[in-house]
Formats: structure tokens, sequence, C-alpha cells
């Protein structure tokens, strides 16, 4: 019969809840795993699952009381891992839904809109379906594993520890949100600079001849024009997607040596 002490037990409790603060936290804020649409419950149920999957490779583990002050700052230290890797992923989805506000107010749907409970506020049915289309194309790159690889292997190189974490990390983060508006006004700039060129034509057709009413026809032929862009420039757009998610986990590796610094 297998025996165990009190100081076993409390060992492989704190081997599970540090790696699962960090998992819940990365969860809790990545794309897809962290969208409003999956339950509480699975998100917590897979963290814990990571976690128990993940424990016994860690090698050393602070010896710090859960319940203290100095356990606490572990946690946050652990929290404040996680949220930095998932909003680093977060930015790629926010770059295509970018573009996909820029284009639609460019073919005039602008009205178009509906409520997205992720962010509380109204967001574009195009901005909308180019982020459904980066999810599909998120799984699959299995970028969901990739991504639970990477925070695997990030307790070997940003271990469990009460070390503050460094500033630079904090700050490149930031820097890396700036990213959101060139990325994702190049992923739209073919379709922006052929919708330009549709209005450009409709207008010399207006002054051509003035009682053609271009307010009648204007918005039917920019929506035709729009979709039909859309539909021959999709597959580029879906590779320079591919790419900026390839470049979002990338930086997850980067985003963990800067705060190891």
């Amino acid at each position: 019969m297998m025996s165990f002490n009190s100081a076993q037990l409390y060992e492989w409790i704190a081997g599970f809840l540090w790696p699962m603060f960090r998992l819940l936290a990365l969860i809790g804020t990545a794309p897809v795993f962290g969208d409003v649409s999956v339950p509480r419950p699975a998100k917590i149920g897979l963290a814990a699952l990571a976690a128990i999957a993940i424990s016994p490779t860690i090698e050393t583990l602070p010896v710090v009381p859960v319940y203290s002050f100095e356990g606490l700052l572990l946690v946050l230290n652990e929290i404040g891992i996680g949220i930095a890797m998932g909003f680093t992923m977060r930015l790629v989805f926010a770059a295509v839904e970018y573009a996909g506000e820029i284009v639609g107010l460019q073919m005039g749907l602008s009205f178009a809109s509906f409520f997205d409970p992720h962010s509380g506020g109204n967001t574009m049915v195009l901005g909308r379906f180019f982020n459904i289309v980066a999810m599909l194309l998120f799984l699959a790159m299995d970028g969901h594993l990739l991504m639970l690889a990477t925070v695997a292997d990030s307790f070997s190189s940003l271990p469990i520890s009460g070390t503050p974490l460094s500033a630079d990390g904090w700050l490149w983060v930031a820097r890396a949100g700036g990213t959101v508006f060139s990325s994702g006004l190049l992923l739209a700039l073919p379709l922006v600079a052929a919708l330009l060129t549709l209005n450009l034509v409709m207008g010399i057709l207006n002054r051509a001849s003035p009682q053609l009413s271009i307010f009648a026809v204007g918005f039917p032929v920019t929506l035709a024009g729009g979709m039909l862009m859309m539909l021959l420039v999709m597959p580029h757009m879906n590779a320079y997607m591919g790419r900026l998610i390839e470049m979002g986990l990338a930086s997850l590796a980067t985003v963990l040596g800067q705060l190891a610094r």
C-alpha cells in the first residue's frame, strides 16, 4: 500500500497550482481558448488538465507556502506571464479584425454591425468574418497546440520563482500593440485600393454624366465590387493571415525572453 505524508501532499498540490495559474491566465486571454463562447468550466478544466500533464516535467519548484505573501507574489508573477503570452497572440486577431473593419467602411457596410459580447461593443460584420477566418486558420495550423507547447517550454526558459518580471517585457508588449494598425492596414490594402479606384471611377462618371444618380447606384456597385474583389483576393489574404499567425507564435518566445531579463 502506497503511503505519503503531509509534506509530500503539499508538494504535489504546489506542483499543480503554480503552473495552473500561468496556464489559466493564458487560456483566459488567448484567442480561441479565451473566447466568450467557451464556457468557464471548460477553460478551468483545460488549464487543470494541462497543469497535470506539465507539472511532472518541471524540474525545480519554489519552496514557498501557497498561503504566504511570497506565495501571493508567485501567483501574480505566473498570472502576469500567462496574460503577456495570451495578449501577444491576441494582437494578431485584433489586426485581422481591424482589417475587416477598414474594408467594411470602404464597402459602405459601416451600418452592418452587431453586438460582440467579447469586446462589449458593436463589431462590424466583415471584422467578425475576418476574425472567424483567422480562427479557422489558427486551428488548421495547429496554433492552439503550438501555443500550449510554448507555455510548457516556458517553465524552462522562465521558471517559477519570486523574481520580479522585467519591465522590458511589458514595454515590448505595449510596442507590439502598435503593429495592430500597420498589420491590419497592410492586410486590407489590396481591397481598399480597389474600392478607392472604383469610387474614383464612379466620381468621374458622375462628373461626365450628371443625370446619372450616383447615390442610387453607388452603394450597390461598391458592395458588388467589394464582394467580387474579396472573392479574388481572399486566397492571398489567407496567406498573409497565416504569416501573421506564425509571427505571433514566434513572438511568444520573444516576450518570454524580454520578461526574463
